[in-house]
């Protein structure tokens, strides 16, 4: 049995790193436009949970969660489990990851879609200075639900299989290297070609509504691209090249404006061609995610090209001369793990105070044991008073610590993420958002900071 995509949601970074400034920077010619590129509290993990609570509607949970990523946190650990704890999804849910390369993406989906389950598919995609990696990739995360009545049903599907070598890295290198491009054109071409006929006869089609096509090889797309045009639309990943990323954040921007009976012919050629025709449902106009792509897309705000080298690690520069962040260890993380990672406190059930970490004992009314869990992930908050600090250890300082109020009661101090010092004002709105406060001796400490809205 193959379920429909249900719901779904996409997280791109705020950030944008002009391809002008790249020429500037470098003395070369490095085209037209921006690129979208990751914080540096930011990670695959992190995005994935942004993307999957977009795509998850409130109170609602899946038996099984799918990461793909072509860039973990982790090796020897299992990223989705972070994952899994932001959301606050039940001890039952079965959560693994597939990594290592684009056709990850592929089967996140293709796992979800028997199973009922979550696919969660992020990258942050890093290429050598000056490269048409770095240019042409972007960093972004999307995410499916999956199961019945869905917005989005799947119809046909085909896969083919080769070997050879068009894209790949080093396990040790964070830049990729590509072979020559017309090399994979002609690799890819003939997969696509026939695993294209074959879904659109299993479909009973001749030609789709509208047409992704993803490739890791992006000459691939841009050619494929005019061999299946669409009736309504043909589109490629809008933020270029994302890894694993790559064929949900396309799948998602065609979701976000296809109408119910129209089919969408869904191509990844990535070590291989897959190939899926769906059809929009009725529930598409209810369906849709809150902020299109398009939107997030035009909403980024410009980074300097040497500070995004920074926050990438290419380019080493002087840190404040503060004692680095040590370790976090295992055991006190593993007591707070709701507080940690979903940012769950807890309401009295005799005074309803809300207590910011939990607590057993009400500071308020003194009630023992009489409280419940209650989470402030992505909620909303206002601050009430807030520092900056100049001279703390940080990869992008300032550092801005604000105290806020949330509107259902609670207050805690948070770090204030993606700059916002300049914004930041007594009384201003912010949310809550996970993060990676930093990352020492191999371990990452993730935490929840406030972005001004």
């Amino acid at each position: 049995m193959s379920y429909g995509i249900t719901a779904y949601g996409t997280y791109l970074p705020a950030h944008r790193v002009s391809h002008a400034d790249i020429g500037a920077t470098l003395g070369t010619n490095a085209g037209k436009g921006s690129r979208v590129v990751a914080s540096f509290d930011e990670d695959s993990t992190t995005m994935g949970v942004a993307a999957a609570a977009s795509a998850l509607p409130a109170g609602t949970g899946a038996v099984a969660l799918y990461f793909a990523t072509t860039t973990p946190a982790y090796a020897d650990k299992t990223n989705a489990t972070a994952i899994h704890a932001a959301l606050d999804l039940p001890e039952s849910c079965f959560v693994v990851d597939l990594a290592g390369s684009a056709r990850s993406g592929v089967a996140a989906l293709r796992a979800a879609a028997a199973s009922g389950g979550l696919a969660v598919l992020a990258d942050v995609r890093v290429g050598r200075p000056g490269s048409a990696d770095e240019r042409g990739g972007g960093d972004g995360a999307a995410a499916f639900l999956f199961g019945p009545d869905p917005i989005a049903e799947i119809i046909a599907e085909s896969s083919m299989t080769a070997e050879f070598l068009d894209r790949w890295r080093d396990p040790l290198a964070q830049t990729g290297i590509q072979w020559e491009e017309r090399f994979g054109v002609e690799q890819y071409q003939p997969l696509i070609g026939r695993a294209v006929s074959a879904v659109l006869a299993e479909a009973g089609i001749t030609e789709a509504d509208h047409v992704v096509l993803v490739s890791p090889n992006l000459a691939v797309a841009k050619r494929a691209a005019f061999a299946l045009p669409g009736k309504l639309s043909t589109a490629n990943s809008p933020i270029g090249h994302a890894g694993a990323a790559d064929i949900g954040v396309a799948l998602a921007a065609t979701l976000d404006i296809a109408e119910p009976g129209e089919t969408v012919l869904l191509v990844s050629a990535a070590d291989g061609c897959d190939a899926w025709v769906l059809r929009v449902t009725d529930r598409i106009s209810e369906g849709r995610q809150r902020i299109s792509v398009a939107d997030q897309l035009a909403a980024g705000t410009p980074v300097p090209y040497p500070t995004y080298l920074v926050w990438r690690g290419i380019l080493d520069r002087e840190q404040p001369r503060r004692p680095e962040p040590g370790r976090v260890a295992a055991p006190p993380s593993a007591r707070a793990v709701r507080w940690k990672y979903s940012l769950t406190g807890s309401r009295c059930a005799a005074c309803d105070l809300v207590q910011l970490p939990p607590a057993r004992i009400c500071k308020r009314c003194g009630a023992i044991d009489e409280l419940t869990a209650v989470s402030m992930a992505y909620r909303q908050a206002t601050v009430a008073t807030f520092t900056v600090d100049r001279l703390a250890y940080s990869p992008a300082p300032p550092v801005v610590e604000a105290v806020v109020d949330f509107e259902d009661g609670g207050r805690c101090t948070l770090e204030i993420a993606d700059g916002g010092a300049d914004r930041l004002a007594v009384g201003a709105r912010v949310e809550t958002v996970f993060r990676r406060l930093h990352s020492a001796g191999g371990v990452h400490n993730y935490f929840w900071k406030a972005r001004v809205m």
